[in-house]
């Protein structure tokens, strides 16, 4: 199935907020389509292209650090979507047990214990995968109009 045939109840761009940078994500049913990070100045011209390219997506954003500047910039850069809010409690620990799924760790860092082993990026990307994820989990978060 392609990306413009998914449910469109099944897609959402999130957004993992910060004062310099943020995590981009468009998850797609179970399927993370995209992982990104851009500039903060940057992320309402960015998420509106990805919401040309997913149209259907629900706009998220993390409830935390640079959310209200975050979101000055998307209503500005995208006025017509709607712009939901989602708690970032231990996204950025979850974020980095993501990213240690994905690039399993070698030689040895892979001896330390998982808690002390810090990711050699930013995980910001992987922060908003887990943020759409939550905000899917959510007890009617994309039921219809």
């Amino acid at each position: 199935m392609s990306d413009s045939q998914a449910d469109a109840r099944a897609v959402v761009l999130a957004v993992d907020p910060g004062r310099d940078k943020c995590g981009l994500a468009v998850v797609v049913g179970e399927r993370v389509a995209l992982r990104a990070l851009c500039p903060t100045a940057e992320v309402g011209l960015t998420c509106r292209y990805l919401l040309t390219r997913y149209p259907q997506a629900a706009l998220v954003v993390g409830h935390g650090t640079g959310a209200e500047a975050v979101c000055q910039h998307l209503r500005q850069a995208c006025p017509q979507a709607q712009i939901a809010s989602i708690e970032e409690r231990d996204s950025t620990l979850q974020a980095r047990q993501l990213y240690w799924s994905d690039h399993p760790p070698r030689g040895l860092l892979r001896l330390l214990p998982e808690g002390m082993r810090i990711p050699p990026r930013p995980v910001d990307d992987y922060a908003a995968v887990v943020l759409a994820r939550r905000y899917l989990q959510r007890p009617g978060a994309l039921s219809g109009p």
